[in-house]
């Protein structure tokens, strides 16, 4: 199958080196989170996923809504909650919980909007058996 799309990133030093996509455009610094030893004031890898995951699911819950003729009284935000959790085998594993927010829109059809989403969002897809992933309407 084609792709649609395709982009490469470079990484230098992992963890803590820098991330350059090949249009240039995302160039910065990551390094391990304070919490895990590192610095504050820069990304890391797990910010960088919640963030791609959640611009894609949200664009996934807008496109459901447009097809559906559902018109939430301002834009849905989704906001991603990445953890970095050990695995039990001396490696580790990703969660996420996703909470959604469609303004004006009653839950129960807020819920069937996310569950259709991650149907058809590719990071859902992507995670789907492998990565706990929560919903929530908030």
């Amino acid at each position: 199958m084609k792709a649609l799309y395709e982009t490469t990133v470079e990484v230098t030093g992992g963890r803590n080196g820098k991330v350059k996509s090949e249009n240039g455009i995302l160039e910065l610094e990551v390094r391990m989170p304070k919490e895990l030893g590192g610095v504050d004031g820069y990304t890391n890898p797990e910010q960088l996923f919640a963030a791609g995951y959640a611009s894609c699911f949200d664009s996934a819950l807008n496109l459901i809504m447009g097809k559906e003729k559902v018109n939430p009284a301002s834009p849905s935000i989704v906001k991603a909650t990445v953890g970095l959790n050990p695995n039990g085998a001396g490696g580790f594993a990703l969660s996420v919980a996703l909470a959604v927010e469609i303004p004006g829109i009653a839950k129960d059809l807020a819920k069937e909007l996310v569950d259709k989403a991650h149907m058809i969002c590719p990071y859902s897809n992507a995670t789907r058996g492998n990565i706990d992933v929560q919903l929530s309407i908030i």
